[in-house]
């Protein structure tokens, strides 16, 4: 009874691309499987010379309206939606002759495609299928009876359930195809409504640059419509995990940006970074020897924050790593590569996303709405080396804090404005992101290291833009700051210089701003 097996005696086929369907027809023909079609599905099948019947012929009516209704029929329908068990179900079917639909094949109309292309309105609202919903919707909902195979994609899967089963499935099965239909269906609406809510219709920069839609389960919360424009497939491999979101992709957006500058200070290659971010902003990263040790070090930094994070290394993650990582609740890692064994490990988690970074992908110019337009920039590309510190104080920089201040300012780039980092031995103890106030920011940074039981004496302090003030040096100072590095570029520079002195901190300045709004 659990089983709830049953064998496939009957079957409707409607799909637009035909790529792919033969197998599956073959196959269904062997198990002597009763086909129905339509259109251009049934000249297809005809011209396998596998014989099939017309639905216009079980319904008795044509395809009217330019092909706008063809499957919208009670003994369709009713053949798909019967309930087996149902003893008035199965009398009706019998009074109206209707012949009970055992398994629904559909691929939808290219909706997604026509509009990435740059269709007209015209083409794009007769790509909107009307009857293929229909289908895999009545079949999913009545899984306990129906298989329904909702798209191209999963041709493969059920071509191996019938060759292993002899055109049976169990209920299990057919609950599995019709959870996937209703994700099927979620995701064509979903496509429908972003186009209809002015997306990609008016997407003039992107659509014309020829990238591929990708729409979105929802954007930044849930009530809002969301589609990404780009070649993910470009980017990353995905070994793991649910389908990635908006906000998601907002993450990895800055952990890669971020990852690929810490990567930068890493001896040739030899030394691990790791990152974890949490709402764009680094919460701990770090850079190690080994990478067991830069994923402890960057989770120290705070790991109530790492709670749900995006995690990211450059390195391959082994399987001391994964081990590491897998007591702890994340929702993305992203790195070069991963063992076998790592893999094992990571993936027992089913929706945990898991990817792997491809080379060289990231786009070379930044777009971003405003107002009633799109704003354009270059990306801050600017990664500075202990060349570019000029040190303004009379105390100099020791060769370690030089290191920390090089790493630190990477960390301040790439933290909301107003932003401040503070580190030691190349690990982030602390930041102040998106504050009003670079004292503020400064305040919440020093504030943070103290919650986490860091000693910031001898540690390293980067902001993102230059003192007006010395306020923030007296704060680092005090808190035990003992090196600081800043643009510089402000009228009263000297004034955060002559504090340093007085306070026997070393101070270096780049030349370069790296505010992130």
């Amino acid at each position: 009874m659990a089983e709830n097996r049953r064998r496939i005696h009957s079957a409707l086929i409607s799909v637009f691309d035909k790529n792919g369907l033969e197998p599956l027809v073959r196959e269904l023909h062997r198990l002597k499987v009763t086909l129905y079609s339509t259109g251009g599905t049934r000249s297809f099948i005809e011209g396998l010379g596998i014989p099939v019947s017309a639905v216009e012929d079980l319904t008795g009516y044509p395809s009217i309206l330019g092909g706008r209704v063809k499957t919208l029929h009670p003994k369709v329908f009713g053949g798909i939606l019967a309930r087996r068990g149902v003893a008035g179900d199965v009398a009706q079917m019998e009074e109206h002759a209707i012949p009970p639909m055992d398994m629904v094949v559909v691929d939808l109309y290219p909706f997604e495609a026509t509009v990435a292309s740059g269709g007209t309105e015209e083409e794009i609202i007769e790509k909107i299928d009307i009857g293929g919903v229909s289908l895999i919707r009545a079949a999913a909902k009545n899984h306990g009876d129906v298989l329904v195979v909702p798209a191209q994609r999963d041709y493969d899967e059920v071509l191996s359930l019938l060759r292993e089963q002899d055109g049976a499935t169990t209920g299990a099965q057919r609950l599995a195809f019709a959870r996937k239909a209703f994700g099927e269906t979620a995701r064509y609406d979903r496509a429908i409504n972003a186009w209809f809510h002015g997306f990609d219709a008016a997407a003039s920069v992107p659509r014309l640059a020829g990238q591929p839609i990708h729409v979105l389960r929802y954007g930044e919360n849930p009530h809002q419509p969301a589609s990404f424009i780009g070649d993910l497939d470009g980017m990353f491999v995905q070994l793991n995990g649910k389908e990635l979101s908006y906000n998601n992709l907002l993450d990895l957006d800055a952990a890669t940006a971020l990852i690929d500058d810490l990567a930068l200070l890493a001896k040739d290659g030899d030394e691990a970074p790791f990152a974890i971010l949490k709402h764009n902003n680094a919460c701990g990263a770090a850079i190690r020897p080994t990478l067991p040790q830069a994923w402890e070090a960057a989770l120290a930094g705070d790991p109530v924050s790492a709670f749900g994070g995006v995690l990211v290394t450059t390195s391959v993650v082994d399987d001391r790593t994964a081990a590491a990582m897998d007591g702890l609740f994340f929702e993305i890692l992203c790195a070069s590569g991963y063992t076998p064994d790592a893999l094992e490990i990571l993936r027992k988690k089913k929706n945990r996303v898991i990817l792997e970074r491809k080379v060289g992908t990231r786009g070379d110019r930044r777009f971003r709405s405003a107002l009633n337009g799109l704003l354009s920039q270059l990306p801050d590309q600017v990664v500075e080396r202990a060349s570019d510190l000029q040190a303004v104080t009379q105390k100099k920089p020791t060769e370690g804090e030089v290191r920390d201040m090089l790493f630190a300012n990477i960390l301040a780039k790439h933290t909301k404005s107003n932003a401040i980092a503070l580190a030691k031995d190349r690990q982030l103890l602390a930041s102040g992101t998106g504050q009003t106030s670079r004292v503020d920011a400064l305040e919440q940074a020093v504030a943070k290291a103290a919650r986490f039981k860091f000693d910031l004496r001898g540690a390293v302090m980067a902001s993102d833009a230059f003192f007006p003030f010395p306020d923030c040096v007296t704060i680092g100072a005090n808190a035990g700051i003992t090196a600081i590095v800043q643009p510089g570029g402000s009228i009263r520079d000297q004034e955060s210089i002559d504090a340093c002195n007085k306070l026997g901190i070393a101070m270096c300045t780049t030349g370069y701003r790296h505010f992130k709004h």
